[in-house]
């Protein structure tokens, strides 16, 4: 996906990006990223002492940032948040919903409470944050929302039930915004994360899980955050997409054909 400026041309006027989930993992890379492209940045975290340390980093590289402690799953959390964005800088140029949890259990072991929290979090949370950025987008026509599904989406895996259908729902919300904010001049993608080595799948992740992902992709490795920030930007005529950046995960297939091996 092409690269979005952080300066709008003709205007020198700096754009401002909401990343949620921005304290750790992919949305503190996507900060990073997007700070050095010449966005003011929104670090949107439910841990304020990590977001203000990601802000820190951010002013200390000559960057902008704003710290913002806020609960996705709560909607005055977020009106408190995106306010206090917009009385910082302005309306929101892009938002990045990168706020996500993992429940690992099976479908007959998963309970109700983790089930709802999974889809809180990764699915209802990115709903309203989209929602309340798509206000201010309206106005300004313009746009670029960004949601952070999974290959999860696509593919499911044991233990998987609670994120592999958040995840799937994400994409379909995706496909959903892009239909009725696209005549605005706003887009909606979404960016498909393979196996990512991060915070969080270094804790649900074994080393056997390693090696099983390594062994069925083709780059034989697993990705990492800044790989995954590098692809959150979309141009103006990409809108519904999902990119997967997975090494070519969803790609592959057999690994083996007679006496050829992968």
């Amino acid at each position: 996906m092409n690269s979005v400026s952080g300066i709008e041309a003709g205007t020198g006027q700096r754009r401002l990006a909401v990343i949620t989930g921005a304290a750790s993992g992919i949305g503190e890379a996507t900060a990073y990223r997007l700070s050095m492209e010449g966005f003011d940045v929104a670090i949107l975290d439910i841990d304020m002492a990590k977001a203000e340390n990601v802000a820190r980093t951010v002013t200390d590289r000559n960057g902008s940032a704003l710290p913002v402690c806020v609960d996705v799953t709560n909607s005055d959390s977020i009106e408190n948040a995106f306010a206090a964005i917009e009385g910082w800088r302005k309306v929101p140029d892009v938002l990045v919903n990168s706020a996500g949890i993992m429940r690992v259990s099976s479908v007959v072991d998963c309970t109700l409470t983790d089930f709802r929290t999974v889809m809180d979090v990764n699915v209802t949370g990115a709903f309203l944050c989209a929602q309340r950025a798509a206000k201010g987008m309206l106005v300004q026509r313009y746009g670029r929302i960004v949601n952070l599904s999974s290959i999860s989406a696509e593919r499911a895996g044991i233990g998987r039930v609670a994120y592999g259908t958040s995840k799937g729902a994400v994409a379909s919300l995706t496909r959903q915004l892009a239909m009725e904010l696209g005549g605005a001049g706003i887009t909606a993608n979404c960016v498909a994360p393979g196996p990512i080595s991060t915070s969080m799948t270094r804790e649900y992740y074994t080393s056997e899980t390693r090696r099983a992902f390594e062994s069925m992709i083709p780059a034989r490795r697993l990705g990492t955050v800044d790989e995954v920030a590098h692809a959150t930007d979309a141009a103006g005529y990409i809108n519904g997409a999902m990119l997967a950046v997975d090494g070519g995960y969803l790609a592959a297939g057999v690994g083996t054909t007679g006496s050829l091996h992968s």
